[in-house]
C-alpha cells in the first residue's frame, strides 16, 4: 500500500509521487515536499509504484535508483514507453555513467545523494516550470506528424523511416527531435533546445546539444537527401528545416 499525504495541499498542488525504499528517507521527502505546497504520495517499490500511477493522477516522480526487485533504471524506461511525466532520479551513485543511464532513458534530472532540501525543490521547480511550457503538454502529442515521407508518433515515442521502418532512439534524441518538430522552420538557441528536450546530459553544456544533433542528423539521413534536415544557425542554434504536418 503506497503513502498519501493530503492534509496540507491547497487544490490544485503538484502530485509528487516519491519512490524510495528507504521509509524514513521517504517519510523526510515527503514532509519536505508538503511543506514546500506539494501533495506527495510514498512508494517503496516498484509494483507499489504501478499501483500508485494506476490510482492517481501524478505530475512528477522522484525515483530512487537503488530499489528491491525492479531498479530505478528500468522503471524509468517502462514509464516512458507509455508516460511523458517528468522524472527525477535521485541515487547514491553519483558518477558521470550513471547520470547519462538515466537521461539516456527519459529522466529530466539526476541528482546524487546527498542533496539538500533547498536544492531538491528548486530542481522539482525547474523540471515543472518545463514541463509545463513542453511541446510534450501541448497538441503536439496528439496524432502523429509526417515531414518528408518520416512519420513521428509521440504517443508511442516511436520514428519511422519513409519506408516504414522502426528508427531507434536514444530517450533524449526522441526528446530533441520532438522539440525540433514543434518549431519547424524557425531557429532554436541552444539554451531553449536543453530547455525544451530535456537532454541534459553531464554537464548541460551546449556541447551535449551539439553531440545529441549530430546524432539525430546521422539517424535522419538517407542517400537520396537534397540537403540537411537539420541545419545549422551559426553563433544561434538550429533549424529544423522541412515542414511539419499532423496526420
Amino acid at each position: 500500500m503506497f503513502d498519501l499525504e493530503l492534509d496540507f495541499a491547497e487544490p490544485g498542488s503538484p502530485t509528487v509521487l516519491v519512490v524510495e525504499d528507504d521509509a524514513a528517507l521517504r517519510t523526510l521527502l515527503m514532509r519536505t515536499l508538503r511543506e514546500n505546497g506539494y501533495r506527495p504520495i510514498g512508494a517503496g517499490s516498484g509494483p507499489e509504484m504501478a499501483r500508485c500511477l494506476q490510482a492517481e493522477g501524478v505530475d512528477l516522480i522522484l525515483l530512487d535508483v537503488m530499489l528491491p526487485g525492479t531498479n530505478g533504471f528500468d522503471l524509468c524506461r517502462a514509464v516512458r514507453r507509455t508516460s511523458d511525466v517528468p522524472v527525477i532520479m535521485l541515487s547514491a551513485r553519483g558518477d558521470e555513467a550513471d547520470r547519462f543511464l538515466g537521461l539516456e532513458l527519459g529522466a529530466d534530472d539526476y541528482v546524487p545523494k546527498p542533496f539538500s532540501a533547498r536544492e531538491l525543490i528548486a530542481r522539482i521547480r525547474a523540471t515543472l516550470r518545463r514541463a509545463t511550457g513542453s511541446v510534450r503538454r501541448t497538441d503536439v502529442a496528439r496524432g502523429e506528424l509526417a515531414f518528408g515521407g518520416w512519420t513521428l508518433d509521440p504517443a508511442r515515442r516511436e520514428l519511422l523511416s519513409p519506408e516504414g521502418a522502426a528508427v531507434e532512439l536514444s530517450g533524449a534524441e526522441f526528446d530533441l527531435l520532438l522539440a525540433f518538430v514543434s518549431q519547424p522552420q524557425r531557429v532554436i538557441g541552444r539554451e531553449r533546445l536543453l530547455e525544451l528536450s530535456r537532454a541534459r546530459i553531464a554537464d548541460a553544456s551546449d556541447r551535449s546539444i551539439d553531440v545529441l544533433v549530430s546524432r539525430l542528423r546521422r539517424k535522419l539521413s538517407r542517400s537520396d537527401d537534397k540537403g540537411a534536415i537539420i541545419r545549422t544557425v551559426r553563433g544561434v542554434g538550429y533549424m529544423f528545416a522541412l515542414p511539419v504536418e499532423r496526420i
